[in-house]
């Protein structure tokens, strides 16, 4: 526990919720109420998502596990599918919510990381994380999670 609270203090900042923009409040708000539709039966662990694009549009989306365990999704990409099937491929927020000690916050796993830096290429993608009582919430980005990504630009100019 001691070890993700240093790496909090080197990757982002902890706030109040109170302290936020309406809009912020908002995305995590949808996050919260995109938690409670997750469906999990084997982990009972519930997560949700909310990804505003740059037009402003969000889209939700909540963990979905299989019996199948490698065929479940996680919220986060789940949220991100739904925008690339909608014609979206600019995002410039996440918000995740998650319930966990009390101390700590969930952050994307590394799939979803990768993920999320798929479209940030040109771009760094604020990461709010927070709980579903929306008390504190960790305001991190996708280049802080994730330094160094693979992306398309090692694709693109390999030789």
């Amino acid at each position: 526990m001691l070890d993700q609270l240093t790496d909090i203090q080197k990757t982002g900042n902890v706030c109040e919720f109170s302290s936020l923009g309406q809009d912020v409040k908002e995305l995590l708000k949808a996050s919260v109420k995109a938690q409670e539709l997750a469906y999990t039966p084997y982990s009972k662990f519930n997560v949700g998502a909310a990804l505003r694009c740059d037009d402003g549009t969000v889209y939700t989306g909540c963990n979905v596990e299989n019996a199948s365990y490698g065929l479940g999704i996680c919220a986060e990409r789940t949220a991100i599918v739904k925008a690339v099937s909608e014609g979206k491929q600019k995002y410039n927020a996440i918000a995740v919510s998650a319930s966990f000690h009390d101390d700590l916050f969930v952050t994307p796993c590394g799939a979803c990381r990768q993920v999320i830096s798929e479209f940030s290429v040109d771009r760094d993608i604020v990461i709010y994380l927070t709980k579903p009582a929306l008390k504190k919430v960790f305001v991190t980005s996708v280049k802080q999670l994730l330094p160094l990504s693979f992306s398309s630009l090692h694709i693109n100019n390999h030789t």
